[in-house]
């Protein structure tokens, strides 16, 4: 074999291996992101080292949704959140008014139904206990307030307040690993605020990648 061929080989080789490389940094950048679940905090909808696909994609025209999933990068000012992105579940939309009144939570002064909220060693749903930001907010534009389903061991916006739009990565939609419970996570519907009147929708830019 002449070296001409031998290089025209090594090229084609090094270039497959590029466009690959490219083509995988572009889905997990613009379209899904893998992420390991590392906290307690949606037990037991999801457990430690559970893996979850991030949809990136949808948000740009699909807004977020009560009941939604997300993976954030938490607020700056949280001082225990390290690089570490947080997965919680949206309880109030701009515009919203969300109020926890003894151990339950409501929105636009309508209880809110949560089969997700993971049992207290009674069998019972756990109570939605107040922390350090206050027991009533009024959500601004560009804003969500999210809860963790083990609200016994969530530090959530119970603890920093609605959250930013623009620091969310994406909708957690599909549970990969391990394979024995595998699936789409389930988003649960909210007859019971049918009726009420909705909050206008708001399109933020997407969080920036994470690590």
């Amino acid at each position: 074999m002449s070296q001409r061929p031998a290089l025209g080989c090594l090229f084609e080789v090094v270039e497959t291996l590029v466009l690959t490389i490219l083509i995988f940094l572009g889905i997990q950048t613009f379209v899904a992101q893998p992420y390991r679940v590392q906290q307690m905090s949606m037990e037991v909808t999801l457990l430690p080292d559970q893996y979850v696909l991030v949809d990136k994609l949808t948000p740009h025209w699909a807004p977020y949704n009560r009941g939604d999933i997300i993976v954030f990068d938490p607020p700056e000012t949280w001082a225990s959140a390290g690089s570490v992105p947080f997965i919680k579940r949206i309880i109030g939309l701009p515009g919203d008014t969300v109020e926890l009144r003894d151990g339950k939570v409501y929105v636009n002064d309508i209880l809110l139904d949560e089969p997700y909220v993971n049992k207290d060693a009674n069998g019972d749903p756990q109570t939605t206990d107040p922390q350090a930001a206050g027991t009533t907010w009024l959500i601004p534009q560009g804003q969500l307030l999210v809860m963790g389903d083990n609200r016994d061991e969530s530090a959530d916006s119970r603890s920093f307040g609605p959250i930013e739009i623009s620091h969310v990565i994406g909708r957690a939609w599909l549970r990969y690993w391990p394979f024995d419970v595998f699936g789409v996570l389930a988003v649960p519907k909210h007859p019971e605020l049918d009726g009420v009147v909705a909050p206008t929708s708001t399109f933020v830019p997407i969080a920036t990648p994470s690590e």
